[in-house]
């Protein structure tokens, strides 16, 4: 069995204006939040998980995780042009390729990943999960979350934007024989609960 748990990164000033990231660092009040996560997540014993991107590996140091293997498909989806730059800003100056990019699977920020092809991404680094054992705990992006959900759950791609996952939250998924099951999303569980306790 597979027990995987994905853990979006602390907060960023992107996060909290609601931009579409970059890859900039945690703010201050982020990192804060790592730390006081870290007071029940440093008891991890499996395997750890980053993404690449700054913010995530700052949260995994902040939060004190055991040795932190980078793991480039983790990533975020690359929003090319859009990269930093809040939904509003984006809508107000090009409405019709904003509504194309969140109606169209295919359609893409200029110069950066469609949902089609980060959902693909994703999809395919979680099959290569399923067929391994033991726990690994992720830390990564709100979109990889939301994409991870979708898979597990066959869902269609439109269902992308119905899924909330917060900073800090965690979404659990157990693989048996190659198949997910979602245990819990978008969770805050409180310390001391056991959850992030190997079973």
């Amino acid at each position: 069995m597979r027990r995987l748990i994905l853990v979006r990164h602390a907060p960023t000033t992107a996060t909290r204006s609601f931009a579409l990231p970059a890859d900039e660092p945690l703010d201050e009040a982020g990192r804060d939040a790592a730390i006081a996560f870290g007071r029940w997540a440093r008891t991890w014993s499996g395997e750890t998980l980053s993404s690449p991107l700054v913010r995530c590996r700052q949260t995994a140091a902040a939060a004190g995780l055991p040795t932190v293997r980078v793991t480039a498909e983790l990533a975020e989806c690359d929003f090319g042009g859009w990269a930093g730059r809040t939904l509003a800003e984006i809508c107000a100056d090009d409405p019709a390729a904003c509504r194309a990019w969140m109606t169209d699977p295919l359609v893409g920020p200029p110069g950066g990943e469609c949902l089609d092809e980060f959902s693909t991404r994703i999809g395919g680094w979680l099959d290569d999960q399923a067929r391994r054992d033991g726990d690994a705990l992720a830390i990564t992006h709100g979109g990889v979350v939301k994409a991870a959900v979708i898979h597990v759950l066959g869902a269609p791609l439109d269902a992308f934007w119905r899924v909330e996952v917060t900073p800090l939250a965690i979404t659990e998924l157990h693989s048996h024989d190659g198949r997910w099951t979602l245990a819990r999303v978008n969770d805050h569980g409180p310390p001391g609960d056991g959850w992030l306790s190997c079973s």
